[in-house]
């Protein structure tokens, strides 16, 4: 493994288990765990308000879990414009928010460098988040966790709202990457990526 993606030596219980809006947010600049780590999206790309447990244990494969939710509310963006008439989180988005959490586990457990989605086996859709739905509950089970090459976590997801699951995630892979080795055709980042 080389430096950029050497993992910062915090035993697992002396980790923070919950996440408020302003520390994902201080994420998303480079400020919670380093300017070096994998980075949430910030404005309206961010599609967490909160985490509220993050574990390196426990979940569905006793290899770490995490829950955060989204409050709802109509004035959020992608009402206004999917679909005009006919209001509806755009499924992409809660699949987005998954991939995000696994990310932000990536940088939690102390790794370095730029995180980036690597792909699903198999997503399904079965209900949708209208506005007038209260809040969004994500549920992340950490399946693998590589740290070669390439560094990269796997893990399943599901997202509930008001207590209803309405997607499932199988399969979710994000990788974390330097700069020389990022997502580029032909690059080292690539190959390690199509390889897992």
């Amino acid at each position: 493994m080389s430096d950029t993606h050497a993992a910062l030596s915090v035993p697992a219980g002396d980790r923070q288990s919950s996440f408020t809006r302003e520390e994902l947010i201080a994420c998303g600049e480079g400020r919670l765990f380093g300017p070096d780590t994998p980075r949430l999206p910030i404005g309206p790309m961010q599609m967490i308000d909160r985490i509220t447990w993050i574990s390196a244990s426990g979940g569905a494969h006793g290899r770490g879990e995490m829950r955060a939710e989204l409050d709802i509310d109509p004035s959020l963006w992608f009402f206004a414009c999917h679909f005009r008439g006919d209001p509806v989180m755009p499924g992409c988005l809660g699949l987005d928010a998954m991939w995000q959490l696994i990310g932000f586990f990536l940088a939690w457990s102390g790794h370095r460098g730029m995180g980036r989605a690597l792909g699903v086996e198999d997503v399904r859709f079965f209900g949708q988040v209208l506005p007038q739905a209260t809040r969004v509950t994500y549920q992340i089970d950490i399946k693998r966790v590589i740290a070669r090459k390439l560094v990269m976590v796997s893990g399943d997801g599901s997202l509930a709202v008001d207590g209803e699951t309405i997607y499932t995630a199988r399969g979710l892979r994000v990788g974390v990457f330097d700069g020389a080795n990022m997502l580029q055709p032909g690059s080292a980042g690539t190959k390690a990526a199509k390889a897992t």
